[in-house]
């Protein structure tokens, strides 16, 4: 049975005070899940702290992305092993929102993916698919190719321990949420692919659901037989809904 992982995306939100504040209040709240990960993916600025103030729990950090060089020339950039020194262990790659705004391609979340790995961070790989793509009906065709360049040259064994985050871009931000089945649905086609280039690999893999999980959405999304957790945004900034789509999915 697969380990089921809740991920927080903090996005650009949250300074020192705050995010210790959360941290805090968290805390106070959370108990052991011997059944599931939990982690915040938090600004780079914070991630040291969280990572301080989580010593001694089962929570976990990630970061929100990073670089597919070690070192270099690439100004305002952060690099897998600056982030392994401080013992993050997940990172987002390919979230849509680095597609969109920063011109990212499937190229350049390969590389990213394979160097996570080469420093022992958890890549959580970000797939979906547009509106307008959805209307022609090409979500399985693009999701697919996302999903298979991310994981070129990749080993089964790599393949096994990363994550697919699925986030139907037209459900991020938008308060609208693809429904159980839709993401079911999907889910199911990136574990289809995944069998289909890397066998037995694919019962490893984990398929988070990322599209506007709530508090009211996440019992029914983390039901569904192919999805494994859930990528959360907005509800991740507040300790208290955060915590409500854990229960959920302990559930």
């Amino acid at each position: 049975m697969r380990r089921k992982l809740i991920a927080g995306n903090w996005k650009m939100h949250k300074n020192s005070e705050t995010a210790r504040g959360f941290a805090t209040e968290f805390l106070k709240l959370y108990q052991v899940t011997p059944d599931m990960d939990v982690c915040i993916a938090a600004p780079f600025t914070e991630l040291l702290a969280l990572e301080e103030m989580f010593a001694g729990t089962d929570l976990l950090t990630a970061a929100q992305n990073m670089h597919f060089e070690d070192q270099g020339a690439f100004t305002g950039e952060i690099s897998a092993p600056m982030l392994a020194e401080i013992g993050v262990d997940y990172v987002i790659i390919g979230h849509s929102e680095r597609r969109a705004y920063f011109a990212e391609t499937d190229e350049m979340v390969n590389k990213k993916v394979k160097k996570a790995f080469e420093w022992n961070i958890t890549p959580i790989i970000c797939c979906g698919e547009t509106l307008p793509q959805r209307q022609q009906s090409l979500e399985d065709h693009i999701v697919r190719h996302q999903v298979v360049m991310a994981l070129a040259g990749l080993t089964d064994e790599q393949v096994a321990k990363a994550v697919i985050a699925y986030e139907p871009v037209w459900a991020i931000g938008t308060g609208h949420v693809a429904t159980p089945q839709q993401a079911e649905d999907m889910c199911k086609v990136i574990r289809d692919v995944i069998r289909m280039y890397h066998g037995d690999a694919a019962d490893e893999v984990k398929i988070l659901y990322g599209g506007s999980v709530k508090p009211d959405n996440a019992k029914e999304l983390m039901e569904m037989e192919d999805i494994d957790g859930a990528l959360v945004g907005g509800a991740s900034l507040d300790p208290v809904d955060f915590l409500k789509i854990i229960h959920a999915a302990e559930n």
